[in-house]
């Protein structure tokens, strides 16, 4: 039995411990605590009748606990999921029952794949991504470490999105396309071409409408 905490209150955290459920009632061997967060005015209430048990420091006491990443923003998640780390814990990857994941699929560590996904072959999500509800990823991808895919979003084949990118719900990549790190699509909108890293992108065609400072994220 694994004794497991859902990192995050808000909406996503809420749906990580959906999962959590729906995995126990597959059988898994989960023994579910309770949410951390790093708010403190959160801390002793409950969420969806179990306990916020505290903060990332929780862990420091309590070993041998995996956590499930409920945070969807990159930079966010990227810092929690360096938190963690270094109080040597683990984030679990966490696969909907619902979901569909190729044989030939490699998931990072703390990896959250949502009901209703579809991940083909020869594909690699590397630590912290994140699929969303309904999405579809296609053979030979490479998403990096802390990509978050929005509900709805299609990917098509040999496809390279970079670390830290946001993919809005309902957005397509089209096949071939590599998306640069730290970069924001738009909801809806569809990238037909390479896109540079540390921009917002928005429209059908995909069109950047701003840009962001290297290094960025780190601030």
């Amino acid at each position: 039995m694994q004794d497991i905490v859902v990192f995050g209150t808000g909406g996503f955290g809420r749906e990580v411990h959906q999962i959590i459920e729906d995995l126990q009632k597959r059988g898994d061997a989960l023994n579910f605590l309770g949410f951390l967060d790093g708010d403190e005015s959160l801390h002793q209430t409950q969420v969806h009748g179990f306990p916020v048990l505290g903060g990332v420091e929780w862990l420091r006491e309590n070993e041998n606990v995996t956590v499930g990443m409920g945070v969807g923003n990159p930079k966010a998640k990227r810092k929690i999921m360096g938190q963690i780390a270094e109080l040597d814990a683990k984030c679990a990857t966490l696969v909907h029952p619902l979901a569909w994941v190729g044989n030939r699929v490699d998931l990072g560590e703390g990896t959250i794949v949502c009901a209703g996904a579809t991940i083909t072959t020869d594909i690699r999500l590397d630590r912290g991504v994140i699929i969303n509800i309904n999405c579809t990823v296609g053979h030979d991808t490479h998403l990096h470490d802390y990509v978050t895919v929005a509900p709805g979003t299609t990917i098509s084949g040999n496809v390279v999105v970079g670390e830290g990118t946001d993919l809005g719900t309902n957005g397509a990549i089209i096949q071939g396309i590599t998306v640069g790190e730290w970069s924001i699509l738009g909801a809806g909108a569809v990238v037909s071409k390479d896109l540079p890293a540390n921009v917002t992108a928005v429209g059908i065609p995909a069109k950047v409408i701003k840009e962001r400072p290297t290094g960025w994220h780190q601030e």
